[in-house]
């Protein structure tokens, strides 16, 4: 392919700003040439730093696939407006990279899961966490088998003060909930990917709105408002899979505890274990003796030199961009994010409900 992907963005907020068009600039075959927000000031403020010359701004993502001949498109918008302007995005002949969580219900996942089938385009979720350094390495040792059989594991996104204040992170029904649906869904994803284990058969869930309702709450962004805290503060899952692997969920933004860590995954296998709580540790049992292995993922160390300087974001978006270039598998397949959005929906269900939740060939009963 010798022409330049045209590239469509569709919301330009935070996310769009820190990871998204940061990532695509870097890349000399793509070029950004629409961008569409609610607040036409942020798509104007987008296209003046990263458009091409002559980048058109939208207030409607309709007209935009209406107008532009774009090749892909970006979502980032709330959670609850995923479904439909991927779904849109696709059959006006797009590939879409749409921001975690999948979809707002497991319903709308699977709709954008059929929509990509239908139009034989491409579609992957926005779940960086698989395109770190540590993740990358650990992938590659599970894949040889240095952990056995994955049996055990925990997915973390503990914040001790961290609840976003801004956008909509707050509102239940554009987003469809809190910490667990925003920074536990990355947790998931990266130890389902580890585990390579999609087929859930229960799961248990609580969820809690305990520390939501203070006031002067102390907090990395500054204090909350109690009256916009619609969703939950923090919210725990314990998921049991097909073949009896068992896997512990813990999420919050607020939770008073010392032991923070984001989008971290513990395994433990048969041949040996592995964590993310202070670098990446590997451990096992060679020789009849116990083993810690710490790979050494940077390249500091060199006088001047600090390595290469890709970020989780730039490599995300060079892979995704290569996957439509080459006509390859993108890394995160929208069926294995499907997985997450069911195994979400239903810790939120079960503790809902207050009683397990169970499925059926990967599917919640019932539904």
């Amino acid at each position: 392919m010798n022409q330049k992907l045209r590239i469509g963005i569709i919301g330009c907020g935070g996310i769009a700003n820190g990871k998204h068009m940061p990532g695509l600039a870097k890349l000399s075959n793509v070029e950004m040439v629409a961008f569409c927000d609610t607040v036409a000031s942020r798509a104007e403020r987008a296209a003046a730093e990263y458009g091409v010359t002559g980048a058109r701004v939208y207030e409607d993502y309709r007209t935009l696939l209406e107008e532009e001949s774009c090749d892909v498109v970006h979502i980032c918008t709330p959670n609850s407006s995923h479904a439909e302007i991927t779904i849109a995005s696709l059959e006006a002949d797009c590939h879409v990279m749409c921001e975690k969580p999948m979809a707002k219900t497991a319903a709308e996942a699977r709709e954008m899961v059929s929509a990509a089938k239908r139009t034989g385009k491409k579609l992957t979720i926005g779940y960086q966490s698989r395109f770190r350094s540590d993740s990358e390495y650990l992938k590659k040792a599970c894949e040889r088998g240095d952990l056995g059989e994955i049996y055990m594991a925990k997915a973390r996104a503990i914040r001790r003060r961290a609840v976003p204040t801004w956008g909509v992170f707050l509102d239940e029904e554009k987003q469809g909930g809190g910490p667990l649906i925003d920074i536990g869904t990355h947790a998931l994803d990266l130890t389902l990917w580890m585990m390579d284990n999609y087929l859930p058969r229960y799961v248990v869930g609580t969820v809690f709105h305990k520390l939501n309702k203070r006031e002067n709450a102390a907090n990395a962004w500054g204090s909350w408002d109690p009256e916009k805290f619609q969703v939950e503060d923090s919210a725990f899952g314990f998921i049991v899979m097909e073949n009896g692997a068992t896997i512990i969920l813990e999420s919050s933004w607020a939770l008073n505890t010392l032991l923070e860590g984001e989008a971290r995954t513990i395994l433990h296998g048969t041949e040996g274990g592995a964590d993310m709580e202070d670098g990446l540790r590997i451990n096992g049992e060679e020789f009849g003796k116990l083993y810690t292995k710490k790979p050494a993922l940077g390249t500091k160390g060199v006088a001047f030199y600090d390595g290469k300087t890709e970020t989780e974001a730039d490599r995300e978006a060079r892979l995704w961009i290569e996957s439509i270039v080459n006509d390859t598998t993108p890394r995160v397949l929208p069926e294995q994010a499907l997985v997450v959005t069911e195994i979400l929906e239903a810790i939120y269900q079960s503790a809902r409900l207050g009683e397990p939740v169970y499925f059926r060939h990967g599917r919640i009963l019932g539904e």
